[in-house]
């Protein structure tokens, strides 16, 4: 682990007044919000003197997308105070790199300290004390990071395990206006005050928060992937309703699925899952706000799904709340040339696109006769083959056999909208791991 001492002290003042100048190793994303000009899928590694020499290849290991503005942090961010983000990793890897993001901050966001470790254990803030090691960005532990952008650290050597939590620590000394955060997170993290980015025990960490923030992706130098699927879709996708600290979205099941059937010699792609879910979603509408807050799918698609680490696969699972949320009656139509637009995006880039049927959601308080007939018209588009590469029937798995305008009810949460653990695992078990071999064809 890197240790400050006087000559560091003069690195991070120099790195602070060039990265105003200069905005070192940082990617400052236009008004509308999209993809900064350092971006992930890039896949080399970053310069670092402390690049991890083994092989491998680059692939996201987890993710989040950066969802809006934290309330209440308008004035002066999280200043002096340590910010303990904990993620699941859905695959391992010898060496990690990290992306922090300043995307909805209205001034530079300056952090003087940054690090990354394991956890010790599950539902901890306790760091396995050998792995904690100290993050760079250029070579220099300080980096700034304007309003709109965001930055890819410098990699380090790290033995990441499949399926274990990783810890990764930011400390900001100054104010910095409103947080860029992910909410729902469905995973407890953990904030302190002070600088202790370093600290092993996670003792000082008593105040307990359900959002991310500032982090954005977790990449690893893995001998067990070859690339990354993304999943990219609502509240579903995001895991809604699934039980906090245990994994259960769809997205974490489906990643265990791949590596088991890899394990069993079983003929499909060795691709680690990362989750691009925002509860509230929309194909077609933004929300409030310059960035808006929850951009619609259209406009966040190229930075969240498209610029993530080495991408082979995209899923879409988007369109219930274009339909819900719409206050008149949503045209089908436009919600499915929405829908192709992605298509058309990801296989201009040689990526493969599975996409969902709409589930049901009978009793849920937005259903009507008339909405359900909307979802129908989308969903039988859907499985007409003329939208996607493939398809997942979330839908035909999910719903009531007797009342197919209806979850099933051990699929349902209880609110009629969003699945239960066991819902969002029939969601996993459903998907024809074979859907994910090949690349985009040249032609839908």
């Amino acid at each position: 682990m890197a240790r400050l001492n006087g000559y560091a002290l003069l690195s991070a003042i120099v790195a602070l007044i060039v990265g105003m100048s200069a905005a070192i190793y940082v990617g400052v994303a236009a008004d509308d919000g999209r993809t900064s000009t350092h971006a992930l899928g890039a896949g080399g590694a970053p310069h670092n003197s402390a690049a991890p020499v083994s092989t491998g290849t680059w692939v996201g290991s987890w993710s989040a997308s950066p969802a809006g503005a934290e309330p209440g942090t308008e004035t002066y961010g999280l200043a002096g105070r340590s910010v303990r983000n904990v993620v699941h990793a859905s695959v391992g890897g010898t060496g990690a790199r990290v992306t922090l993001s300043n995307l909805y901050g209205q001034s530079a966001l300056t952090l003087t300290n940054a690090s990354i470790a394991v956890a010790a254990t599950s539902r901890s803030a306790a760091a396995t004390a050998q792995t904690m090691l100290r993050l760079t960005f250029g070579g220099a532990t300080t980096v700034v990071i304007p309003a709109g952008g965001q930055v890819l650290s410098d990699a380090v050597r790290i033995v990441i395990p499949q399926g274990g939590d990783v810890l990764v620590t930011t400390y900001s000394p100054t104010a910095s206006g409103p947080v860029t955060y992910h909410p729902h997170a469905r995973q407890i993290s953990y904030v302190a005050d002070g600088d202790l980015t370093e600290d092993v025990s996670g003792a000082a960490y008593t105040q307990q928060t359900a959002f991310w923030r500032y982090l954005t992706a977790l990449d690893v130098l893995s001998n067990e992937s070859d690339g990354t699927v993304v999943a990219f879709g609502d509240s579903l996708t995001d895991g809604i309703s699934s039980t906090t600290d245990a994994n259960h979205r769809w997205t974490d099941v489906l990643a265990q699925r791949l590596r088991t059937a890899v394990e069993s010699g079983r003929d499909v792609p060795r691709y680690s899952v990362i989750n691009q879910g925002i509860s509230g979603n929309q194909i077609l509408t933004d929300g409030l706000g310059r960035p808006a807050d929850n951009q619609s799918g259209l406009e966040r698609f190229a930075r969240d799904a498209l610029s993530r680490t080495n991408v082979k696969v995209v899923i879409i699972d988007l369109g219930v709340n274009d339909i819900l949320r719409n206050p008149r009656l949503a045209d089908p139509d436009r919600i499915l040339d929405g829908l192709r637009a992605l298509v058309r995006q990801a296989h201009a880039r040689g990526i493969k696109v599975v996409g969902a049927t709409l589930m049901p959601f009978r009793g849920h308080r937005g259903y009507s006769g008339d909405r359900d007939g909307v979802r129908q018209e989308v969903n039988a588009m859907i499985r007409s083959g003329t939208v996607f590469d493939a398809v997942v029937d979330f839908d035909r798995a999910l719903r009531d056999p007797y009342d197919p305008r209806r979850l099933r009810s051990d699929y349902d949460s209880g609110d009629h909208l969003h699945p239960s653990d066991k819902g969002y695992a029939r969601m996993a078990e459903v998907f024809d791991l074979d859907d994910l071999k090949g690349s985009a064809p040249a032609e839908l």
